[in-house]
């Protein structure tokens, strides 16, 4: 991911960013609706396999989690990246896909907890990601609010559902 979108936003764009990364558990469960085993290990676009996307989810949360905890904490915090693809193909396997979305799922509350508090001043919060340059609190909302409707997406495809 190169280069972050900055900028200001407003309090209805955040609030509606906000809701949507909310929700963003709920769309991923809605499109692993039904899933069989057979169905996790397999994807009709010959990408990501719904397995490797759920085990994908709860890495990256837990990343997510751990950034904006730094953002809002340390004074100039760096941001590492990490090799998603790599992840997705060493360690998912066979795993059970449950523990991974309920990662997710707690990585997502706790988060929630931390949007509602922050300030003013917390939305202006940036640092430095390692990988694309100065990235802040809005940069962080932006990218995780869409990224579980993004692979929600990704999932349905895999199973041909769309």
């Amino acid at each position: 991911m190169s280069g972050f979108m900055g900028g200001k936003m407003d309090a209805d764009e955040r609030s509606r960013l906000i809701r949507q990364y909310r929700d963003g558990y709920r769309v991923v469960l809605e499109a692993l609706d039904g899933v069989t085993e057979e169905e996790l290990d397999r994807s009709a676009t010959g990408d990501w396999t719904p397995r490797q996307i759920a085990h994908h989810l709860a890495d990256s949360e837990m990343m997510s989690a751990i950034r904006i905890r730094r953002l809002l904490v340390e004074a100039e915090p760096m941001l590492d990246g990490y090799d998603e693809k790599a992840f997705a193909e060493r360690l998912t396997s066979d795993r059970p896909v449950q523990p991974s979305l309920e990662a997710m799922r707690w990585a997502r509350e706790t988060c929630s907890q931390l949007l509602d508090r922050m300030t003013e001043d917390d939305w202006r919060i940036a640092g430095t990601h390692a990988e694309s340059g100065r990235y802040g609190t809005e940069d962080w909302l932006k990218i995780y609010a869409a990224h579980a409707h993004d692979h929600a997406g990704q999932i349905r495809r895999a199973r041909g559902m769309a």
